[in-house]
């Protein structure tokens, strides 16, 4: 979770500072993410998959309570 801090200047940034910011941490951690044996990694990108969709389907939840309520 980010700081308060953090948000707002999140929220300040351009898109394309944003994406920068995306690619930059793909680029460092792209090394972890294919380290061990194809099992592990497979593993690994299931569970990235799974919070996607965790965080996607909270989002649309989210949407559908707000779009209730408006």
């Amino acid at each position: 979770m980010m700081s308060q801090t953090q948000l707002e200047m999140y929220r300040r940034m351009t898109i394309s500072e944003r994406l920068k910011m995306t690619f930059d941490a793909i680029r460092e951690n792209e090394r972890f993410l294919l380290y061990g044996s194809p099992e592990v990694v497979d593993r690994r990108f299931q569970l990235l998959e799974r919070r996607n969709n965790e965080r996607n389907e909270s989002l649309l939840q989210e949407l559908r309570r707000t779009r209730k309520t408006t």
